[in-house]
């Protein structure tokens, strides 16, 4: 137990520092300004440095074998966090210090870079720099994938997702590949016998929509007292243990889809505020990998928030903050607006019939950039020619392209499939969750989400990382993760007659 509980002191102190870490970086995309970059990557690079030391110190493999070797006197919750204490510890002692901070550097450098490349859709600006990211990737996926036993790239899905390999997700994905067209084609062949759509004409100032995006985000649960909403170019969900930062972004001329992001951020907010306080600082407290993560985010935006029940919640409450009139602001306009099925460009704005083509897109580009079959320099033609391929679209610029996201700049390689993983888990955590309270989809009816928060935080949130994603999945749905309901949802929202 001694040997433990050095264990647990040590993990406690490298969780602090990555909440330290995470409020930096969080400041870094919202607040900071330009001058302090230099200064805020040498700070992150430092820190992330000395938490990779702490874990990686010589004693600490030698910690782990002996409490392991005493695990009898352990109960179930320190043998768990033993497992995932193993796990983190394997991750980090096969990447040396050196290159731990030689990626940070570049990563903060590429993400400053990002927005003005973005902004201008000037792939040469952000290519040397995005370079250098992908080359210390290459190194991470290679010197984990030798630890671990496993290929560059699946190495670096572990570790997003613990177990999570390419021999799972090609075949789901295939199936996906395969219907999408048809699919998509079907949806909007359906939406041409329904009445045209009445436009929500703006403009729709900044400060009503964060009004109402806060007044949701009370309904759906969040905590204002451990977290706040803020503005970034990427929305995104960050922060520290306690202290939950989430973002937007706003356009005066379009409300719905600030609003979405909000619920979208809302759902992963839920699930960092509602893992065990008492587990907080030990790995076995963590979020259980990102496909989960992405879930509790879909299952908020999608499953909920984009369902029939809560649009007519929804309605009246818009029309109100924003002084509409007329038959655009009904619910049943709305529902449209909300369940239209069109190709776009922008990931984050795709309805959920053509998000996961996005997702393929990337997760194919990002496999061969890893392996060097693609050459970063041909991203962007590549790019463009798979969502030819799979949207129909022909992508006018690189911001629209494959500029659009901060992931690859940001180091998270490996992490793009959880979007659709999480799309997939969240229909078959909706589904089973309804089944198990008949009160749930009449409480959307009223904003009430008190039924549906307290099945999520029984059955996923309160879980940590104590089960598998498999264990938990079973135990919450009866059933490991299958495409079948998810493409049952997608058929019977958009498809039924």
């Amino acid at each position: 137990m001694e040997t433990y509980k050095t264990l647990e002191d040590r993990f406690a102190r490298i969780s602090s520092i990555a909440d330290a870490v995470g409020i930096l970086q969080w400041d870094a995309e919202t607040l900071m300004p330009e001058g302090a970059a230099d200064s805020r990557s040498n700070q992150l690079a430092t820190l992330k440095g000395i938490a990779h030391e702490l874990l990686t110190a010589p004693d600490t493999g030698d910690l782990l074998g002996q409490a392991g070797q005493d695990s009898d006197q352990l109960d179930d919750w320190q043998r768990a966090n033993l497992r995932e204490m193993r796990r983190v510890y394997l991750h980090a002692a096969a990447v040396p210090a050196d290159l731990v901070e030689a990626s940070s550097r570049a990563v903060s450098r590429a993400e400053l870079v990002w927005p003005e490349a973005r902004q201008n859709g000037d792939f040469a600006l952000l290519l040397p720099h995005l370079s250098q990211v992908l080359a210390l990737q290459r190194q991470i996926g290679q010197a984990k994938g030798e630890a671990l036993g496993l290929s560059p790239y699946d190495a670096l899905l572990d570790s997003y997702d613990p177990g999570l390999r390419q021999a799972a997700i090609d075949p789901l994905f295939a199936e996906l590949g395969a219907e999408l067209p048809d699919l998509i084609q079907e949806a909007q062949e359906r939406q041409k016998g329904f009445p045209a759509i009445q436009p929500l004409n703006g403009p729709f100032p900044v400060d009503d929509q964060r009004r109402i995006g806060e007044q949701l985000m009370q309904a759906v649960g969040f905590d204002f007292n451990r977290g706040r909403l803020d503005v970034s170019l990427h929305p995104f969900c960050g922060g520290s243990t306690g202290d939950v930062r989430i973002t937007t972004r706003y356009d005066e001329a379009n409300f719905m889809n600030a609003l979405m992001g909000v619920l979208h951020e809302t759902g992963h907010a839920l699930y960092e505020q509602g893992r065990p306080e008492d587990w907080h600082r030990q790995p076995v407290g963590l979020a259980r990998g990102m496909s989960l993560h992405e879930s509790q985010s879909l299952l908020i935006e999608m499953q909920a928030c984009r369902s029939w029940e809560f649009v007519t919640y929804l309605a009246p409450l818009v029309r109100e903050t924003f002084q509409g009139e007329g038959l655009a602001w009904n619910p049943e306009n709305l529902h449209r607006i909300l369940t239209r099925v069109e190709p776009g460009f922008i990931r984050v704005d795709a309805d959920e019939i053509t998000y996961p083509a996005h997702i393929l897109v990337r997760y194919k580009l990002e496999k061969a950039l890893i392996a060097g079959v693609l050459q970063i320099d041909d991203l962007p033609s590549a790019f463009n020619e798979e969502v030819k391929k799979l949207l129909g679209l022909t992508v006018p610029n690189d911001s629209l392209g494959c500029l659009q996201d901060i992931h690859w700049p940001g180091g998270a390689w490996g992490y793009f499939p959880t979007y659709t993983l999480g799309a997939v888990t969240a229909a078959q955590l909706f589904e089973a969750a309804c089944h198990a309270d008949s009160s749930i989809l009449p409480g959307l009816t009223s904003g009430d989400f008190g039924p549906l928060r307290g099945w999520l935080r029984s059955n996923v949130h309160s879980k940590g990382s104590l089960v598998t994603t498999d264990e938990l999945l079973m135990g919450a749905t009866g059933r490991p993760l299958s495409a079948d309901v998810f493409r049952t949802h997608l058929r019977e929202r958009y498809l039924a007659r």
